[in-house]
């Protein structure tokens, strides 16, 4: 619920009547009013002049920045071929992505970069190539087991249910299995905490199925009836001894069995996994090793359980953005030893900064970034700043002017969230479709990035793939529900009957048509049709004694936020949290400034000690810059940038590019 005045957004609350969630905003919704009126904001294009980094900037009209962007990519097209373009996706405020795809499509660039290996995609693709469709939990019945795997929904709403509704399963009887090994809201709700070793979740989940297959708790109807591959899990899950288990995971064997039972007795059971269960290079198998547990205990497409999505009766984003005319050349895309990567359209990012740096597979001269700040959120950040600065040519579409956008020769203003017509899906299993009509303009000058993709298409002679206007782009998306996009804004949401146990009638979307838990197309491709325990994680030694992760901030969403006061309030530094004990063994105290430092380099950061934590672990802040600084130092980038301490280096993920980014080896030590 948005209230406007003159023209303004002053204010923003739930709304009680909603159907999603409990409607309740986050904190960054009920700031949208100091991020849309900011006095900081970008509201109109600027040239660079000067070095890279100077800061020294000419305004300039749409039409000089747009034919200046045209001019120099057609410049590349010609000499080097379209991969010499490449595009970059972060945070989306809309339909960026499919309009960003659709525009590599008609340009001829296969090359596109998005959060994907370490966001979202392991996930869903572990859950499409096991049953044949994403997988969410079933948010509208309580279950009776609820497992929260590296997922921290009351300060990410990462999640499609709310903590008040997962009080109420407790209260009803419901049991839940936290998995984190740093204390949240939800430890107190905690039937069984596992504090498990930052980066061995594949492991935590090879565990529990050894003890649901050897003690027989699998559902023997279903797994007969409905899966492929059994015998061989079995096989394969017997060479793993409790006892590596147990060292790989710190936890006892006999909490991994407690846990095993717990979930595989329970029905119905759903497990709510997060982000953190994609940041290693062992990430898809990960997720396919959770969702081979969903099929072992029936816990599939039931109510209560983990539903299998069905598509929104919208048109499909592949139909919308890949236009077939145009079909990509594997061979001059960057990355293309990653087949899941590449099946998927996007682009590892580690794999587009070493492709600047070494020209291979081909030189790439020029890159247009929508919605990222890769220097605070991209691995090894270091490398990634030698990238951009070799750059001949960097576009960069911003709210806000951040340390990336600082090095750009073209910078374009964005609109943001309820300044442009846009729909999105919800995160359910039943297809839901939202409409988020306009509700203010944009300051000065901004557009939204669809109508900078839009635009600029045009002036690269590509309008006949594109529109007049950008919004006439909603109506083809709305096409197969029968509403316009006129009509839905005031529908506001579009949804889908749920159904239940689908597969009964149509079978799994998978070769088999059933779960499969050995993967044929997998093997296809040359890829372990069964999870493994995969790449160990680094070792610990004298030197690096401390594992290194991370935790998101309930005030930010990554990089973004820093220069907003009421967020940064609550949160005004980067703090690094540690045991007590730990912080006393390395004569540390509250509040000191420290290095933390890993093989790859260091940064530093705040003391802050926390009782409940592994004293092994260090839980180090991300995406952290200061806004603040304007001494021409691209706002203090380096002083507390967790990517500093990560590496873009091997080993990756060989199906969707992934790496290691928690259970690095680290040492902290007084600044």
């Amino acid at each position: 619920m948005v209230e406007v005045e003159a023209g303004k957004v002053v204010k923003v609350k739930g709304s009680r009547s909603s159907s999603l969630r409990s409607g309740v905003p986050c904190s960054k919704g009920r700031a949208l009013p100091d991020i849309l009126n900011h006095p900081e904001r970008l509201t109109f294009p600027l040239k660079r002049h000067g070095k890279r980094g100077e800061n020294n900037w000419d305004r300039v009209s749409w039409e000089e920045a747009l034919n200046i962007t045209a001019s120099k990519l057609n410049e590349f097209k010609q000499t080097l071929g379209p991969e010499s373009i490449a595009l970059g996706l972060g945070d989306p405020k809309g339909l960026e992505l499919v309009f960003l795809q659709r525009f590599a499509s008609a340009f001829g660039t296969p090359n596109i970069t998005t959060p994907g290996h370490l966001c979202h995609m392991p996930g869903e693709l572990a859950s499409i190539y096991t049953f044949g469709s994403a997988c969410v939990p079933d948010e509208e019945k309580s279950a009776g087991c609820t497992i929260v795997w590296g997922n921290n929904f009351p300060d990410t709403h990462a999640s499609t249910i709310s903590i008040s509704q997962l009080r109420k399963a407790l209260a009803n009887g419901g049991k839940l299995i936290l998995i984190d090994p740093r204390q949240t809201a939800l430890s107190p709700y905690a039937s069984l905490w596992l504090k498990l070793r930052p980066g061995s979740d594949g492991s935590l989940a090879l565990g529990m199925i050894k003890v649901i297959v050897e003690q027989q708790l699998y559902d023997r109807e279903f797994v007969d009836k409905w899966t492929v591959g059994f015998d061989s899990l079995v096989e394969r899950v017997r060479s793993y001894s409790p006892e590596k288990l147990e060292e790989i995971t710190w936890i006892p064997w006999s909490q991994i069995v407690t846990a095993a039972k717990l979930y595989a007795t329970s029905s119905p059971a759903s497990i709510q996994w997060g982000n953190a269960l994609d940041h290693t290079s062992n990430s898809f198998q990960t997720c396919r090793a959770i969702s081979i547990l969903r099929a072992l205990t029936a816990n599939v497409d039931i109510l209560g359980g983990d539903l299998l999505v069905e598509p929104p009766p919208i048109t499909r984003p592949g139909h919308f953005m890949l236009l077939r005319e145009f079909p990509r050349k594997i061979e001059k895309t960057i990355g293309n030893d990653f087949k899941l990567a590449v099946r998927s359209a996007f682009v590892p990012r580690q794999s587009i900064v070493k492709a600047i740096l070494e020209s291979k597979p081909v030189p790439i001269k020029a890159v247009l970034l929508f919605g990222t700040n890769p220097l605070l959120t991209y691995p090894g950040a270091d490398e990634t700043y030698r990238a951009l600065t070799n750059l001949e040519f960097l576009v960069v579409s911003e709210l806000f002017m951040t340390p990336t956008a600082a090095l750009a020769d073209i910078i374009l203003p964005a609109a943001t969230c309820l300044e442009f017509d846009e729909v999105a899906p919800f995160p359910s299993a039943d297809g839901v479709v939202l409409a988020y009509p306009k509700v203010v303009d944009p300051p000065g000058e901004c557009w939204s990035d669809i109508k900078i993709i839009n635009e600029l298409a045009k002036r690269l002679g590509l309008g006949s793939h594109f529109w007049q206007r950008e919004t006439e782009a909603l109506d083809v998306i709305l096409e197969p529900s029968g509403l316009s996009f006129e009509t839905f804004k005031t529908k506001r949401i579009l949804q889908r009957a749920k159904r239940f146990r689908k597969f009964e009638a149509d079978g799994f979307r998978t070769p088999s048509g059933k779960a499969e838990i050995y993967s044929s197309q997998l093997s296809g491709m040359g890829y372990d049709p069964l999870p493994s325990l995969g790449i160990p994680s680094p070792e610990t030694d004298e030197e690096y004694p401390l594992v290194m992760t991370n935790a998101k901030i309930a005030a930010f969403c990554h990089s973004a936020h820093r220069n907003i006061r009421r967020l940064r309030r609550g949160v005004p530094e980067p703090i690094v949290e540690l045991n007590p004990a730990t912080a006393a063994r390395l004569g540390l105290i509250q509040g000191d400034l420290v290095y933390i430092e890993t093989k790859a380099g260091r940064t530093k950061q705040k003391l802050s000690l926390q009782e409940k934590l592994d004293t092994r672990v260090a839980m180090v802040s991300y995406g952290w810059w200061f806004p603040e600084r304007k001494d021409g130092d691209l706002y203090g980038w380096t002083e507390s940038n967790i990517n500093l301490l990560t590496s873009s280096d091997p080993p990756y993920e060989s199906g969707i590019g992934s790496l290691n980014l928690r259970g690095l080896p680290c040492k902290i030590y007084k600044a």
